[in-house]
């Protein structure tokens, strides 16, 4: 939506760009602040009046529809004069043209939306690398204007890096989150280039520990910035994250155990969110994590939380098929039946364990097969030793 001139709303326009709302909003931006709120059809209302160019174009913004045939578009178009290329990108935004805005003769912000646009149709192609550079250029077009939308179209690109696994990545997004210092309005967003920046490094912590450290004050950047009910999956992967980066840390100390307390507590806040429906993929990590958590964090009530553990790894593996994950599959029952030995319950861990060490010898893991046939030994001694002691 366009901002009208005037003397109390240029400031709020300068804070807006700064990704900065207003205290108070004055009379003339009503509809925006209702806009900003969700109540579309408010808005609507507040602008159903104005004739003006910029009235009609915010209506246009927020229905597509008001403006009507082709000459009607046209006309706003060229009333707006250089900022009739924002016409250009709501109709491209809401389908009612394919063709991708141009950046031909446009700079600053305008320039910046135009080539975001266009990174748009890039990854939609298949392109994410011209994507990556489209927006490395829009975020120079927009930075001299507003750094706080420049933040946010690096981290974009860092967003595409990230799935790509490129190192150079965590560049992009320290230095997105470095230009929306400030922008204190725009949490979600900055909450994802944390995320993003969190799982980055979490996801190169295996070959170098020391980066845990350095992911972990992302995820808790994440959770300061958002809450669930704003943000609900960006909210459910950093507690997600951060759960299982703490159960992966090294028990060095004694605050290792908190750091195993406070793991289960953001698993379970993950699955106020995750379910097996409708993100079955996500809900099963969780489950097992949470498992392995009650497994070996020390506890008053250890014997319950090893038969909740048990319960955890049943559901799990409902989701792990032996023709499509067998090695997946046999690593829950093992992590199963180990438990379940240490509840005494043999006969149930043999046949836990039994398909385990099948699937493992399928699969020629040798390693796993070891570890499952050391299980079975320590149980087959137990049970000897309990006939001996009767």
């Amino acid at each position: 939506m366009l901002v009208p001139d005037g003397d109390d709303t240029d400031p709020i326009r300068e804070e807006m760009l700064a990704g900065r709302l207003p205290e108070k909003w004055p009379d003339a931006l009503r509809a925006h602040e209702l806009a900003l709120a969700g109540d579309r059809d408010g808005a609507l209302a507040v602008l159903v009046e104005g004739e003006d160019v910029i009235s009609r174009y915010n209506r246009f913004v927020l229905d597509p529809e008001s403006a009507g045939m082709h000459d009607e578009i046209e006309a706003m178009r060229s009333e707006l004069g250089d900022l009739g290329l924002l016409v250009d990108l709501v109709c491209f935004a809401v389908g009612r043209t394919d063709v991708v805005p141009a950046d031909a003769g446009a700079d600053g912000e305008l320039a910046a939306l135009a080539l975001s646009a266009q990174a748009t149709q890039a990854t939609t192609d298949g392109d994410r690398d011209g994507a990556v550079e489209l927006l490395d250029r829009a975020a120079a077009m927009a930075e001299p204007v507003s750094p706080a939308l420049a933040g946010l179209l690096l981290g974009a690109a860092g967003s595409i890096l990230r799935d790509q696994e490129d190192p150079t990545c965590e560049e992009l997004l320290t230095r997105a989150l470095a230009l929306l210092d400030g922008a204190s309005d725009l949490r979600v967003g900055r909450a994802e280039i944390h995320l993003n920046l969190a799982g980055f490094l979490h996801g190169r912590s295996s070959d170098r520990p020391d980066l845990l450290n350095k992911a972990i004050p992302h995820y808790h950047t994440t959770l300061q910035l958002v809450l669930r009910d704003e943000a609900p999956l960006t909210w459910a992967a950093a507690h997600a994250g951060l759960g299982t980066a703490y159960l992966t840390m090294p028990m060095v100390e004694a605050s290792g155990q908190l750091r195993l307390g406070i793991a289960a507590q953001s698993l379970r806040s993950a699955l106020k969110v995750y379910n097996r429906e409708d993100h079955p993929a996500e809900w099963a990590s969780v489950q097992l994590n949470l498992a392995n958590s009650l497994v070996y964090t020390p506890s008053k009530h250890q014997a319950d939380n090893l038969v909740e553990a048990v319960e955890l790894y049943e559901a799990v593996l409902q989701t792990r098929d032996r023709s499509t994950d067998p090695v997946g599959r046999a690593r829950v029952l093992a992590n199963q039946g180990n438990v379940l030995a240490h509840l005494g319950m043999f006969e149930d861990a043999k046949a836990k364990l039994f398909e385990a060490r099948f699937l493992f010898e399928e699969n020629t893991d040798e390693e796993s097969v070891r570890a499952v046939r050391g299980v079975l030994d320590e149980i087959a001694r137990q049970l000897a030793l309990a006939r001996t002691a009767d």
